[in-house]
């Protein structure tokens, strides 16, 4: 059997003194894409930070093919873990294909310059995206939706094998979400990628992932495979709020009452 990608045991994470995970345990393996859905404020973005091992959990620990993050070091760990925040900052002027290219630099040695066959990466990250005539404007002049997906093409260009997303759906209109949601999906399938995404969207959650993390905002938390976390009992408790299953055939959708 495979070894998990990205592995989590005995988890504790909290933020401004609520709990948002005790004693989590997580093991996900390549090729399998997992939801992390949750009210607002619950804590999605922290434990996607702490899993990133940008936040030190204050208890237990977070590994990465099997190695720390302080052991693996941040060079090697940017080269297997890629990061999508959930707000992108531009503080200075750069074309789309000098943004895109900064996922080559985990890559690069010190002070080294990308040469051509890292150009030629960040070109087809843009064109998986839809972006190939925007290499050479500004990144000033986009909007929202076009700098989500510059954002998440500069994470494809990066080449890693954990995708950890935070909300990349945010200013998206429904035919690139679905269009994200499936470049993902078969970059798990078919590259053996893992992937990790904060969706607010249950129905999206059921359509490309294959487990589900339930944050209930007080510390509990539900993970498994999506077919047994989203039912109506779970989803209801989850969103405070009741929730309806529609059968389509052999898929399933939710509503709220």
């Amino acid at each position: 059997m495979t070894a998990p990608l990205l592995v989590a045991q005995g988890l504790v994470v909290s933020i401004g003194g609520q709990s948002v995970v005790r004693d989590f345990d997580l093991a996900l393996p390549a090729g399998e894409c997992l939801a992390v859905l949750g009210r607002n404020g619950v804590g999605k973005t922290t434990l996607l930070h702490t899993l990133a091992g940008l936040r030190p959990p204050e208890a237990g620990e977070v590994r990465l093919s099997g190695e720390t993050y302080a052991r693996l070091g941040p060079r090697p760990a940017a080269r297997q873990r890629g990061l999508l925040l959930q707000h992108q900052g531009d503080a200075f002027p750069a074309s789309v294909l000098e943004t895109v290219l900064v996922g080559r630099h985990p890559h690069l040695s010190r002070f080294a310059w990308e040469g051509a066959e890292d150009g030629r990466i960040a070109r087809a990250a843009l064109a998986a995206v839809g972006l190939a005539e925007f290499a050479e404007r500004g990144v000033h002049t986009l909007s929202g939706g076009e700098r989500q997906r510059v954002a998440i093409a500069a994470l494809l260009a990066q080449r890693p094998r954990l995708y950890l997303l935070d909300e990349p759906l945010a200013h998206l209109d429904l035919n690139h979400q679905i269009a994200v949601l499936g470049l993902f999906h078969k970059l798990a399938r078919e590259d053996g990628a893992a992937v990790v995404v904060v969706l607010h969207d249950v129905n999206l959650a059921a359509r490309f992932c294959d487990q589900a993390l339930l944050l209930f905002g007080d510390g509990r938390y539900s993970v498994g495979a999506v077919a047994e976390q989203l039912d109506e009992a779970r989803l209801g408790e989850l969103y405070g709020h009741p929730m309806r299953t529609v059968p389509d055939g052999d898929r399933r959708w939710f509503m709220p009452v």
